[in-house]
């Protein structure tokens, strides 16, 4: 905790009237405020998790305040810095300015426009620290790539239970529904495992017919005819074979059609890989996880699944649970997803708001994690209409004008990302006149430059 953890406003004037004076204003108008009558002795206060703005006077013995603002950016570039410059200094601060000093407040000023310029400031500097720590678990959890996010009873259990199955090298049937993360969880027991060094293959059981699975699944020698085609010039190497001394990982194994269970019944018993057009079986080593977004017990009562690849597969099951049974999972997985989103568009991180913050514990999530990551994709884009304008959503204190403005907002944002900050684009969708458009953009704070592309 740095020292000034409690101060919102460092204040630096030589002038001692004016600074008590200006000190007075600002604790009347609710900022905890620390005042210097120079430079040195702020600056040693300085940190970078410094929460708070700095205002310093331009002119001063010493060193002046262009000076400790270049200070102040070798410390945090990102510490917002307020000059108060007397007529003659305005080209220079308007210099400072481009070389990212916050604003500059011209002398004489009424204490009002200070107090507005300190909470735009501190409101600019609440969003750099929360991005930071945002971009920080982001980070966190990219170097560790074995943890499964959540911290709910379900995902301790789960993270607690891989642990102790990934080293026994024994097949897995991973259960969940669609979007749960049954693949992260596969990759997951991979890297905890002693196969780590070695492939993992993706196998994705549902998307292709027999006849093209079988080669791509088992292999095919050379000089085998696939169905009315020539005879293959060389060999082709299957997945199965691809994932030697590794994990194959079964994806939606119940789209298996049942003559394709069969052959996959004999690696899984017997651990031998019948190439296509081969004259014998040849041992494979390797571990086999499966999954599945159905009951692989109902299907095999209906006659769908295999009842001995069934029991051969499922001896350890692993369940991944639904977002909706963890809902106190949710912001976190939202700010981590927020933040990848926000770093591989090189957008800016938006801050969460009110509105989002109940849809995220309202919504259903019926697509789970793989839905909750592509909204925070959209949100990261500015796409946020759905949200604020879902019924049932609104806060139920705010009146018409109020919720018209949270939509028409939301509106401006969609339509700036889509064009990608071009404001002539957007004027002409929105059909709105110059002046209006930059008056709403005004109004509702909007950073035009944070929609373009970088």
């Amino acid at each position: 905790m740095n020292a000034l953890s409690s101060t919102t406003v460092v204040f630096i004037d030589d002038d001692d009237d004016l600074r008590a004076a200006h000190v007075q204003g600002l604790e009347l108008a609710g900022f905890a405020t620390r005042a210097f009558a120079g430079g040195h002795d702020a600056l040693k206060t300085l940190t970078p998790d410094f929460t708070g703005v700095v205002v310093t006077d331009v002119r001063m013995p010493g060193m002046d305040g262009f000076e400790v603002f270049k200070r102040i950016q070798a410390i945090d570039e990102a510490i917002p810095v307020l000059l108060m410059t007397g007529h003659g200094d305005v080209p220079m601060a308007v210099k400072a300015l481009k070389d990212g000093a916050y604003d500059f407040l011209t002398k004489p000023f009424a204490m009002d426009t200070l107090t507005a310029a300190l909470r735009r400031a501190l409101e600019a500097r609440r969003l750099t620290l929360e991005n930071r720590q945002l971009r920080a678990l982001y980070a966190a959890t990219r170097e560790d790539d074995d943890r499964l996010l959540g911290e709910s009873s379900a995902m301790q259990h789960l993270r607690q239970t891989i642990a102790q199955i990934a080293e026994a090298d024994v097949d897995i049937l991973i259960a969940g529904e669609t979007g749960v993360g049954k693949e992260r969880v596969a990759r997951t027991i991979h890297r905890q495992s002693d196969r780590r060094g070695k492939p993992f293959v993706h196998v994705n059981c549902a998307v292709l017919p027999d006849a093209i699975f079988a080669a791509e699944f088992f292999g095919v020698e050379t000089g085998t005819r696939l169905d009315a085609g020539a005879p293959l010039s060389r060999k082709s190497v299957g997945k199965i074979e691809k994932a030697q001394k590794g994990t194959l990982f079964l994806d939606d194994i119940e789209g298996l059609s049942l003559p394709l269970q069969a052959k996959l019944l004999r690696v899984v018993e017997a651990r031998e890989l019948w190439v296509l057009g081969a004259d014998e079986p040849r041992p494979i080593e390797l571990r086999i996880i499966a999954s599945s977004r159905s009951d692989l017990g109902e299907a095999v009562d209906a006659g769908t699944f295999r009842a001995d690849l069934y029991y051969r597969l499922s001896g350890v099951t692993l369940k991944v649970p639904p977002l909706r049974n963890r809902k106190e999972d949710i912001l976190l997985l939202f700010q981590h997803f927020l933040v990848a989103a926000a770093s591989r568009l090189k957008r800016p991180v938006p801050s969460l708001t009110a509105h989002v913050a109940r849809h995220l514990q309202a919504h259903d999530w019926h697509g789970n994690v793989r839905e909750l990551e592509q909204y925070a994709e959209r949100y990261a884009l500015g796409l946020d209409v759905a949200t604020v304008s879902e019924p049932g959503l609104v806060d139920a204190d705010q009146g018409l004008p109020e919720r018209v403005a949270a939509f028409e907002a939301a509106l401006l944002r969609e339509t700036l990302a889509s064009c990608q900050g071009s404001a002539a684009e957007a004027m002409k969708r929105l059909k709105l006149p110059r002046k209006t458009f930059y008056d709403k953009v005004n109004r509702y704070k909007i950073n035009i430059r944070d929609f373009r592309v970088k």
